[in-house]
C-alpha cells in the first residue's frame, strides 16, 4: 500500500545517465558515463540509482553546509560537487564535477522534474469570445477556469483549473496561473508563475471620512508585474486608487503576504510569508523583507536594504542597511538594546 501511494504522490523524476547531464551541463564527469540516475535526493538520505550535490558554498541560505562525512558516507550512486571534495566521496561513485553545485543542481531539477507539456483549452472552462489568444495552440486553460472578454493571452500560457482571469487582464509569455488564482485589473509579465489563491488586481483598502462615516475611495489603477515575479498563495496584491502597484523583475513574494494599493516594489526582491506592505510604500531593488514584516504608510525603503523578521517599520530606511526590531531601527543598535535588557533583566 505505501509502495503504491508513493507511485501516486510523489514526483517521478525524468529517468537519465550521469553522462548525460555532464554533456547537457557543460560539467566533468570521473566514472562511469552510463551511471543511471532515476532521482534526485540530499545526500544524507540518497540510495543507489540517485543524485546527490554536496557543496561548501556560502551564497545562499536554501541550502546547509553539511560535514564531510556525510559525503563520504553517501549511498547515492552520482555526486555532483566541487573540485576540492573529490577526494572524499566514496569509492565506485560516478561524479559530477562543478565549480558550484547549487547553482548546477538546480538546473538538473528543473530537467529531471519538469512537469509535463500542457496544451489545449478544456470544454468545462469558460473561455469568452473576446479573448485574444496570441498562440492558442500553445495555450492551457483547465476545467471551470474563466478567462472573461478582453484578456490577452500571450504564447505558452497556462491557466490552471478554477482559476479566474479577468476583462482588464494581459499575461505575458510563459507565464502560470495556478488553481483558484483570482487576477483583474492587472498586467502580468513573462514567465511568472502566480500561485493558488492568490488575488491580484482588487481594490485597496482606501477610504477616507466624511461627515463621519468611512467612504470608500474609487479605484482606477491597476496591478502590474514585471517578468519572472512570483507570487505566492494567498498573497494579495490591490489595484492603485489612482496610480499603478507595481512589481518588478524577477522579484518573489512567498505565502500570505499583503501588498497594499499604490506600492512600488523594485526588481530582485525578495519577500518571505506574512510581509504587509501598507499604501504607497516603496521598496527598492534587491531588499530582503523577512517573514512577518509589517510596513507603514508610505515608507521607502532602499537599494540592498534587510528588514529583519516580525520588524515593525515605520521609519525609512538607507539603502544597503540592515533594520530590526518594533519598532525599527539600526540592526546593531536593536542587539545593542537586546544585550542591555539581557543583561540588566532580573
Amino acid at each position: 500500500m505505501f509502495k503504491f501511494i508513493r507511485h501516486l504522490f510523489i514526483p517521478r523524476a525524468a529517468e537519465t545517465t550521469a553522462g548525460a547531464l555532464a554533456e547537457m551541463f557543460g560539467l566533468k564527469l570521473s566514472g562511469d558515463p552510463h551511471t543511471p540516475v532515476r532521482g534526485v535526493a540530499p545526500i544524507a538520505d540518497a540510495r543507489p540509482g540517485q543524485l546527490a550535490f554536496y557543496s561548501t558554498e556560502q551564497n545562499s541560505a536554501a541550502f546547509k553546509i553539511l560535514p564531510i562525512d556525510v559525503l563520504e558516507n553517501t549511498r547515492a550512486s552520482v555526486i555532483l560537487l566541487q573540485p576540492d571534495a573529490v577526494a572524499h566521496a566514496p569509492r565506485g561513485a560516478t561524479l559530477l564535477i562543478s565549480d558550484s553545485p547549487r547553482g548546477t543542481i538546480v538546473k538538473i531539477l528543473g530537467e529531471l522534474y519538469r512537469e509535463p507539456p500542457r496544451f489545449g483549452i478544456s470544454r468545462r472552462a469558460s473561455v469568452a469570445r473576446g479573448v485574444f489568444f496570441r498562440a492558442r495552440k500553445t495555450a492551457y486553460v483547465g476545467p471551470y477556469a474563466v478567462v472573461e472578454t478582453g484578456a490577452v493571452i500571450e504564447g505558452n500560457v497556462k491557466i490552471y483549473p478554477g482559476a479566474f482571469v479577468g476583462r482588464n487582464v494581459t499575461i505575458g509569455r510563459g507565464t502560470i496561473i495556478q488553481t483558484g488564482a483570482h487576477i483583474e485589473n492587472a498586467t502580468i509579465g513573462a514567465d511568472c508563475i502566480i500561485h493558488s489563491g492568490a488575488v491580484i488586481g482588487k481594490d485597496g483598502f482606501g477610504y477616507t471620512r466624511q461627515d463621519g462615516h468611512n467612504v470608500f475611495i474609487p479605484h482606477t489603477g491597476r496591478v502590474v508585474l514585471g517578468d519572472r515575479v512570483s507570487v505566492g498563495a494567498n498573497t494579495c496584491i490591490d489595484r492603485g486608487a489612482l496610480t499603478d502597484t507595481r512589481v518588478g523583475d524577477g522579484t518573489k513574494i512567498d505565502n500570505l503576504c499583503q501588498i497594499a494599493h499604490g506600492v512600488v516594489i523594485g526588481s530582485e526582491c525578495f519577500l518571505a510569508a506574512g510581509v504587509g506592505l501598507a499604501g504607497g510604500v516603496v521598496v527598492g531593488d534587491r531588499a530582503l523583507l523577512a517573514g512577518h514584516v509589517g510596513v507603514a504608510n508610505g515608507i521607502k525603503i532602499g537599494n540592498d536594504a534587510e528588514v529583519g523578521a516580525n520588524s515593525g517599520l515605520m521609519r525609512d530606511v538607507p539603502a544597503g542597511t540592515r533594520y530590526m526590531g518594533y519598532p525599527a531601527g539600526p540592526g546593531i543598535e536593536f542587539m545593542r538594546h537586546y544585550a542591555w535588557l539581557r543583561k540588566n533583566a532580573k
